[in-house]
Formats: structure tokens, sequence, C-alpha cells
């Protein structure tokens, strides 16, 4: 097999890569919005099956008791190793969380949103591990892609066991954020893997530092905002769980001065696009790669803006709270590769992306 032919398949399995990852945060945003993250009590199976049950007359009689004792089992061998890293008072918060000993009632839609996310987590395994096959095509001409591809491998591994330590844990709220923080690092890794196979390895600013020093800002600020984001959500659902799912409208209200700082961060994220969006256009041809990353750029950012109001303001409907970290997530993805894309080689613009 010629190394284009494996090069190009290598760029082929890593763009549908990048494209799953989009789905299985938006299938993750999706079991977050329903509750639905212990509709599989068990993992890597479901109810000790590789396909779910569809009815509870397929479990045991005792189904709940034996889950409850998995998921105490499988805490306190948590909480162990965070006597370990030297956290022992979340380990002891975990130990003494009587919460997970509360039986989960079977619910055959939540069982199945979760099913569906598991699934798409191990499609995504298998083209991350096509990926790391295909990448030693570019061994030669940069081994770094090669490494990256590895560590994106083992990353996801990693991923999907935090997951379950998510919903084990009744969302333990620091590793919510470094769940989602993670899914972001595996999505940065892939789209780098795929530019600097596009570019093989030769790159240089074709543009003015400005803007690149401008991209950079817009980005950590967008990653700081999904921070904030995951933190609004850990205080919304502690204040869910303190009016045991009533007043709904309030629950927002509720959340303190970390949803403040989420919607002005927002406002501020708006106007630097803005001035990012103006300088792109000036800078670079309408049908350039750039400006078209930074349409697509602010168009998401619109859309998450209108998501974001219909959370504040309409109770925190489901379909909403999962189309804003989708939306947050394409916005990254987007104002990432125009970063890379800032750094071509000169005589590959255009052509190459």
């Amino acid at each position: 097999m010629s190394s284009n032919v494996s090069g190009n398949r290598f760029l082929k399995i890593n763009l549908l890569t990048i494209i799953l990852l989009f789905v299985l945060i938006l299938a993750g945003g999706v079991v977050r919005s329903t509750g639905s993250g212990m509709g599989c009590p068990d993992w890597p199976k479901c109810f000790g099956r590789y396909v779910p049950p569809t009815t509870i007359s397929e479990l045991p009689a005792n189904y709940k008791q034996v889950y409850a004792d998995k998921r105490l089992a499988k805490n306190q061998k948590f909480a162990k190793m965070l006597d370990i890293f030297g956290y022992s008072q979340m380990a002891m918060r975990i130990r003494n969380d009587r919460s997970i000993l509360v039986p989960e009632e079977f619910n055959s839609a939540r069982t199945w949103t979760e099913y569906i996310n598991r699934l798409i987590g191990a499609i995504t395994g298998v083209f991350l591990f096509l990926a790391v096959i295909y990448s030693f095509n570019y061994w030669k001409s940069s081994k770094l892609i090669v490494i990256l591809s590895i560590i994106n491998l083992l990353l996801v591994g990693f991923q999907g066991w935090l997951g379950s330590i998510v919903v084990s844990t009744n969302l333990v709220a620091w590793i919510v954020t470094v769940h989602m923080l993670l899914a972001l690092a595996i999505l940065a890794i892939s789209i780098a893997t795929y530019h600097m196979a596009k570019v093989n390895g030769r790159y240089k600013l074709t543009t003015k530092p400005f803007i690149a020093i401008l991209t950079v800002l817009v980005l950590a600020l967008s990653i700081l905002q999904i921070t904030f984001g995951t933190e609004v959500r850990e205080k919304i659902d502690a204040v869910a769980s303190h009016l045991e799912g009533s007043y709904r409208d309030s629950w927002t209200s509720r959340a303190g001065e970390i949803f403040s700082q989420h919607r002005d961060m927002a406002v501020i994220v708006l106007i630097l696009n803005v001035v990012l969006y103006a300088l792109i256009r000036r800078t670079f041809s309408r049908h350039s790669m750039q400006q078209q990353l930074m349409s697509f750029t602010f168009l998401m950012l619109m859309l998450q803006i209108v998501t974001g109001i219909l959370l504040s303001y309409w109770a925190l409907p489901p379909y909403a709270q999962a189309a804003h970290i989708v939306l947050a997530s394409l916005v990254f993805g987007a104002q990432f590769y125009l970063l890379l894309n800032l750094y071509s080689s000169a005589n590959l613009q255009g052509a190459n992306r």
C-alpha cells in the first residue's frame, strides 16, 4: 500500500473521528440532561449484558440490590485511590454518601439512552485505534502525529472510565469538569493531527501576530467559559437535589454567583469574537478557510446564546442543555482549527485544507 493511500486513509479516518467526537459530546449532553447516567448501573456492560434489557421482566427480582452493592464497591475502590493521591476529604465524602445506596429503578428509555451513548463511545474508540494504525505512515516525516494519536487512544479509554465514575459518585463536582475538559483535549488532539497531516509538518505564521494572539485569547476564554458552564450545571444539580426536583423555574436564579459569571463571560466572549471576525474578514479573502471558520464560529456562538437564553428563562429544557454543550464544543473546535490554519505553510494555503 502506497504512503499516499495510507495518508489519505488516515485523514479520512481522523475526520470521521472528529465528527464522532462531536456526536459523542452531544450524546453525553443528552445523557446528562435526561438524568440517564445510571440507566446502565454497571460498566462497561449494561445490566451485565452487551445488549441491555427492554423490560423489567428480563431482570432478576433482586437487581436493585445487586447493582447498588456493585456501585458501593466501585465507589469504595475509587475512594481508596483518592486517599493515595491525598484527596482524603473527597474520599470521606464519597464513603459517607448514603444516596448511592438508594436503588435505581429500571427505566427503559434511560437505559437505552445511556447504552447508545456508550455505543457511540465504543465506535469512536475503534476509529481512534484505526487512526493510530494509519498514523505510522507519517513516522518518518512527523513522529508527533503518531505519538499524539497513541496518546489520544489512551485518553479516550481513560475518559470512558472517568465517565463511569461521574455517574457512580453522583456527579462529584470536579470530576464533571475534568470529564468535559478531557473531552475537549481529545477533540483538540484529533483536530491537530488532522491538520498536521494536511500540511505535512510545515508551519509558518501566515498572518499578523496580533490576529494569532487574539485567536489564542478567544480560544482560552472559550475554554474558561465551558469550565464555568460545567460549574453552573454542578450548582444547578445541587439546587435541584435540595429542592427534590421541584420549582424547576427557580433553579437558575438559585445557582448564585457562578451563574452571573458565566453570563457576563458570554458577553466578553461575544465582543472579542466580533473583533476577531472583523480582523479575519479584513485580512483573508471571502472564500478562505480562515474566514469560513470564523463565520461558522460566529453562527455557532449566536445559536449558543439562544440556547443559553432558553436555559435561563424557560426552566432548563433538556434539549437546550444538550444543544448548549455541543454548540460550545463546536465553537471550541472551529476556533482551534482557525488557530492552526493561521500557522500553515504559506504555499499550502487554500488548496491543502
